[in-house]
């Protein structure tokens, strides 16, 4: 019973060890997410600023509200999907007016749809 057991539990970690490896593999070599953000003080309020900036703005739609902001060395990724391209501009300039020009790279798509 107990071999059955172990035997489980080694499958269980093996399955979770593959997916997170599944899961960096689709991230792509050197590509920043949410979670790998780096904990810096100057990056936490960087990302609030922008995220306070774009959350306050009620035109924007709840998508748009939505989107990853990520700060790491002053430098701003933005991800996510918003409803035009009206909205992907507006994000856009927020970010660079709070973090600065040529700082925010903005990898935002235009799906045409999103909830108000």
């Amino acid at each position: 019973m107990k071999r059955k057991r172990f035997s489980n539990l080694a499958l269980a970690c093996q399955l979770f060890a593959a997916a997170g490896g599944l899961n960096l593999a689709a991230q792509g070599p050197g590509q920043v997410t949410a979670d790998s953000q780096k904990s810096t003080k100057d990056d936490r309020e960087l990302t609030q600023k922008i995220r306070k900036s774009v959350v306050s703005d009620k035109s924007l739609s709840i998508s748009a509200h939505n989107v990853k902001i990520i700060s790491r060395d002053g430098m701003v990724t933005l991800r996510g999907k918003v409803k035009s391209d009206d909205e992907k501009k507006a994000i856009e300039d927020k970010a660079t007016e709070i973090a600065g020009q040529g700082k925010v790279t903005s990898e935002l798509t235009v799906t045409g749809s999103g909830s108000r």
